[in-house]
C-alpha cells in the first residue's frame, strides 16, 4: 500500500538513510591516497567500539583486545568447519566469549571439538526452530498480535522466544495458544511496551524526502554495475527522491515494507550519476570513522556498534537473528509485522532508521526499530534494545555487491 505525505510520517522514520557511512555522499569519484611505507598501520577494531565494550564488561581495554580476538580466531574456525561441510546447526558466543557450536551429532561434535572449538548437540537445534518460527510467523500473517514485541529463534536457550507485552486481543492471544503448544520449545518472556520503526546523509548523516528525515546506508552495486544506496524499507516506502545538504542524490527504487502488512524492513534507491555513498561508518566525532571492508554475518553475542542521526554512535552487542516484530502505528494506524529482522542490545531513537550497524570492519545492518519509549543517554554504551535488517539479506534478495574499501 502506498502513502502520501500525511501518511509518511506514521512511524518515526526518518533521516538516517546515508547515516550509517561516514563517507557520506559525496559528488565525482574520489581516489584514495596511499600511506607512506612509514606510516603506522590502522588499530585492529575500532578505539571506541573497544572503549564501550571494555566498559560494559567491566575489564580492561587491553583485556577487551585479547577476547576480541579470541573471537575472531573462534570465528574463523568455525568458517572452516563449515567449509569442511561438517554438520552443524549454528553457533553463539556465550558471556565469556566462547563460540558455542550446535553440532548436529556426536560425530559432528567431535569434529568440532577437534578444531578447539566447544561444541554441543542441541535438543531441537536450528531447523527445528525455524520450522516453528515459521509457522508463527504464518500465523501472524493473518491478523498482526498487537500484544507481541517479537519472536525470534534463540540458539543459546534452544527455544523460539516470544516477548509479550499484553494479550488483551484476540489476535494475540490466538497467537500465544498456537505458540504454547510447542511445549518447551517456546519460551514466553516480558517483552518492550510497544515497538516502532525509527527514521528521524556520508553514511550516518541526514537524508531528507518529502519533508522527512532519515540516515544513510551502504554502497553496493547492482548486477547491471549501476550504484544503489540499501536502507531500511520503511525509509522509502513511497519511493521518494533523497536529498543531502539540500540536494538530490538518490531516488527510492524498491521497498519490501507496507504500512499494515506483513513486510520484510529493506530497500534500495538508485544513486544519482556523479555522486556516491561513502565507504566509511561516521562515529560522529567519537573516534573517527570505520571503514567497511566487508559483510560477513557476525554471530549472536558478538561486539556491535550503530550509527545514526540521532543517538549518534552507540555500542552493544548482537542478539537473534531471524526476528520477527510487531510495529505499532503510533497514530492509530494498522500494526505491521515485519519479519527477517536482527536484535541487539545497541541503544537507538527514532529518526535512527537507516543507520548502519558495523562489527568489526564488516558491516550488519541497518536500524529498523525499537521501544518508541526508549531514551539513550548520550553514552556509547547506553543501556537500551533495537532491531536491525541484517544487510547480507539484504545484498543477497537484491542481488547487490557491497562497495568496501
Amino acid at each position: 500500500m502506498k502513502h502520501g505525505k500525511k501518511n509518511a510520517r506514521r512511524y518515526i522514520v526518518a533521516a538516517s538513510v546515508g547515516a550509517l557511512l561516514s563517507a557520506g555522499v559525496a559528488t565525482g569519484a574520489h581516489a584514495g591516497t596511499v600511506p607512506e611505507p612509514s606510516a603506522p598501520s590502522a588499530p585492529a577494531y575500532q578505539p571506541e567500539m573497544v572503549k564501550a565494550l571494555a566498559t560494559t564488561l567491566g575489564v580492561s581495554e587491553k583485556a577487551t583486545v585479547e577476547r576480541l580476538d579470541r573471537e575472531a580466531g573462534q570465528q574463523d574456525r568455525f568458517a572452516e568447519l563449515r567449509e569442511d561441510r561438517v554438520s552443524t546447526l549454528g553457533a553463539f558466543f556465550a558471556e565469556d566469549g566462547t563460540l558455542v557450536v550446535n553440532a548436529a551429532d556426536a560425530d559432528a561434535a567431535e569434529e568440532v571439538r577437534a578444531a578447539g572449538l566447544k561444541a554441543r548437540v542441541p535438543e531441537r537445534g536450528e531447523s527445528e526452530l525455524d520450522r516453528i518460527k515459521a509457522e508463527l510467523d504464518a500465523k501472524a500473517l493473518k491478523s498482526a498480535p498487537a500484544g507481541v514485541s517479537a519472536w525470534s529463534v534463540d540458539l543459546a536457550s534452544d527455544t523460539v522466544t516470544v516477548e509479550v507485552n499484553g494479550d488483551s486481543d484476540a489476535a494475540t492471544r490466538s497467537f500465544l495458544k498456537a505458540a504454547k503448544s510447542n511445549g518447551d520449545a517456546v519460551r514466553v518472556v516480558k517483552g518492550h511496551e510497544k515497538l516502532e520503526t525509527q527514521a528521524v546523509v556520508p553514511p550516518g548523516s541526514r537524508m531528507t524526502f518529502d519533508g522527512y528525515l532519515c540516515s544513510v546506508g551502504y554502497g553496493a552495486e547492482d548486477r547491471n554495475g549501476r550504484q544503489v544506496l540499501v536502507t531500511a524499507g520503511h525509509c522509502i516506502e513511497d519511493l521518494p527522491e533523497l536529498s543531502y545538504n539540500g540536494s538530490r542524490f538518490a531516488k527510492g527504487t524498491h521497498t519490501r515494507f507496507a504500512l499494515g502488512t506483513r513486510s520484510v524492513d529493506m530497500g534500495i534507491a538508485a544513486v544519482d550519476a556523479g555522486d556516491s555513498i561513502g565507504l566509511d561508518v561516521t562515529t560522529y566525532g567519537r573516534a573517527g570513522t570505520v571503514p567497511v571492508r566487508g559483510s560477513e554475518r557476525a554471530p549472536s553475542g558478538a561486539a556491535l556498534c550503530k550509527s545514526g542521526q540521532t543517538t549518534g554512535w552507540t555500542c552493544g552487542r548482537v542478539g537473534s537473528y531471524n526476528v520477527s516484530v510487531t510495529y505499532t502505528d503510533q497514530n492509530g494506524g494498522p500494526d505491521t509485522v515485519v519479519t527477517g529482522l536482527a536484535s541487539s542490545s545497541v541503544c537507538t531513537q527514532g529518526g535512527d532508521s537507516g543507520g548502519a550497524y558495523i562489527s568489526g570492519d564488516q558491516a550488519q545492518g541497518m536500524t529498523s526499530g525499537g521501544p518508541s519509549n526508549q531514551r539513550c543517554n548520550g553514552q556509547v554504551n547506553s543501556r537500551g534494545s533495537s532491531y536491525f535488517q541484517p544487510l547480507d539479506d539484504a545484498l543477497a534478495y537484491y542481488g547487490l555487491t557491497l562497495n568496501t574499501k
